[in-house]
């Protein structure tokens, strides 16, 4: 091969590779290096809180001025996961206060919102709906982002939101195949297996995407579970699983889960990950969050995981280990998606924005006797820290919750019992004086024995104190509880309406 021939064999296949991968960056601006691989056929990028700027506009035009075909992935589920909001907190409907509610016109309605939101920043792809089962309260992953615990809820739930997302040029992408409800591990940190019985696995968790399928679902992202009856690859890598969704008439995109999460960085590696999802049979490579080592992040965190997945690929195409046709058939349906919605967006009239604060009132229950509502809130914080999917200590909570009051973090699962004792002498001390009452943030009081016990403490020596729960309900407690299942800003504007006179 000559030089020349040589040269244009490899450019081909760095476009072959480009058009199959989704990374995410660092910056409000576009880099250069990013700028020039999406002039270098890019499939395109995925936004993640380091990128938003009041100019986010801005740097999606520059990035489709790049790559007129890239497309623009925003993970927007509302409650607690927001990127848009991630400052402030969402003002949207989360899964869970949706299925709580299960008024299927109130979330198709959260779809249309959603999806508005998204196409308003210049995405392309809103990652969502959740259309897990969460059948494993311990959950640490999935918990309140999904719909229920109920097969029929969770599908007709995930349906309709993709109703309400898709057809004004925004694609939904359900998530995260074949199921990521029954696990008790955190796929970010470590890879879930899922034993038992693969039909009845079947049944209750795959026929969320079954509907996702029916109504006309996009795309769809892949989990990072091991079912041992289907294999012991990673779905994400499987491609008995992948070829479920196939055999389901699915034509869409399938779209990996961040291939720097822990299942499958510290197993095959980035590269292997995609070398391994693309022969396996997905076509959108979701490389990750170049945030996510934390302080161990180099300055180039986002070129080095880029790289590490297209030079394996160009390698495995260039040695034979990776199909050509199987990338190039990829790509193309990459490549189709991004034509699809350049052309509805074309003939799509503009959506008004939407106030989604009725819905979530709708979504909010009590149990117990709340009693008179009192002039406000000191607030002790119970919740766990934050994990990479959720942020689930999110101070705009307390914030929206204490509007100005007191309030206090309280490590409860590493407190003494002195350092508790403090904690609500403290608040009561604070509530005395300002005419309040004391309120306890939880978000796992149905399976954290620490953050019930913590509630115990509080009720024995403040028993007119109220729990605001962010996560999931379970058992009663020894106060009253306003449940509202979601971290986000108006789940506890509106818990606090509940609980202070106007």
């Amino acid at each position: 091969m000559t030089p020349d021939r040589s040269a244009a064999h490899a450019d081909d296949l760095s476009r072959l590779a480009n058009g199959v991968l989704w990374p995410g960056f660092f910056g409000a601006e576009l880099p250069d290096w990013l700028a020039a691989e999406l002039r270098g056929g890019l499939a395109g990028v995925v936004y993640f809180a380091q990128n938003l700027s009041p100019h986010l506009d801005r740097l999606s035009a520059a990035i489709h001025d790049a790559n007129p075909r890239a497309l623009i992935g925003i993970d927007e589920e509302g409650g607690s996961v927001t990127r848009l909001e991630g400052l402030t907190g969402s003002t949207v409907p989360g899964a869970a206060q949706l299925g709580a509610l299960d008024d299927l016109a109130a979330t198709r309605a959260t779809g249309v919102e959603l999806a508005r939101r998204v196409r308003e920043a210049g995405g392309d792809v809103l990652i969502g709906p959740v259309a897990d089962v969460n059948t494993d309260p311990r959950n640490p992953v999935i918990g309140v982002r999904a719909f229920g615990a109920q097969t029929g809820l969770v599908s007709r739930h995930a349906a309709a939101e993709i109703e309400g997302i898709q057809g004004s040029g925004v694609a939904a992408c359900a998530k995260h195949f074949p199921g990521h409800g029954d696990t008790a591990v955190d796929s970010h940190h470590g890879l879930p297996r899922i034993a038992g019985d693969p039909a009845e696995f079947d049944r209750v968790h795959v026929e969320p995407f079954r509907a996702a399928i029916a109504a006309g679902a996009l795309s769809v992202m892949t989990a990072h579970i091991v079912v041992p009856a289907w294999g012991e690859a990673p779905a994400t890598l499987n491609p008995r699983v992948l070829g479920m969704l196939r055999a389901e008439g699915f034509d869409g995109v399938i779209v990996t889960d961040a291939l720097d999460m822990a299942a499958i960085r510290e197993s095959v590696g980035i590269g292997g990950g995609a070398v391994g999802a693309l022969a396996a049979g997905a076509d959108l490579l979701c490389i990750g969050n170049p945030t996510n080592p934390g302080d161990a992040a180099a300055v180039d965190q986002d070129q080095r995981d880029f790289h590490a997945a297209k030079d394996a690929i160009v390698e495995a195409l260039a040695d034979g280990t990776l199909s050509v046709q199987r990338v190039a058939e990829a790509g193309a349906r990459v490549a189709r998606l991004a034509d699809l919605l350049a052309a509805e967006r074309a003939g799509a009239e503009a959506v008004p924005p939407a106030d989604m604060r009725d819905i979530v009132r709708r979504s909010l229950t009590v149990r117990g006797d709340l009693g008179a509502p009192t002039g406000g809130l000191a607030v002790l914080d119970a919740r766990r820290r934050a994990t990479l999917a959720v942020d689930s200590a999110a101070p705009y909570v307390v914030d929206a919750l204490a509007a100005g009051g007191w309030s206090r973090r309280v490590d409860v699962e590493r407190a003494g019992a002195a350092e508790i004792a403090g904690a609500v002498d403290e608040a009561r001390s604070a509530a005395s004086a300002s005419g309040s009452r004391i309120a306890v943030l939880v978000d796992r009081i149905d399976t954290d024995e620490a953050q019930r016990r913590f509630v115990a403490a509080v009720a024995d020596a403040a028993p007119g104190a109220v729990v605001v729960n962010v996560g999931l309900p379970g058992a009663d407690v020894a106060l009253p509880v306003v449940d509202v299942r979601a971290s986000s800003r108006i789940a506890a504007e509106l818990a606090r309406e509940m609980l202070v006179r106007a």
